[in-house]
């Protein structure tokens, strides 16, 4: 029963602290864009990669 004096408290803080990080992530902007990211993997890229030539010594 005295494991609760300690867990208890401690859940408390880790709540503030998730709450806090939620509440900064918020602030800086974090959740303005949600389509984008997910969008940009869609797009190919600008120029292909060169093929490798015949004459190259490897």
């Amino acid at each position: 029963m005295t494991i609760l004096l300690l867990l208890i408290p401690l859940s408390l803080v880790l709540l503030v602290v998730a709450i806090g990080a939620f509440a900064w992530a918020v602030r800086k902007g974090q959740f303005d864009d949600l389509e984008t990211p997910a969008l940009d993997i869609l797009h190919d890229d600008a120029k292909p990669a060169p093929e490798p030539s015949d004459d190259d010594p490897r």
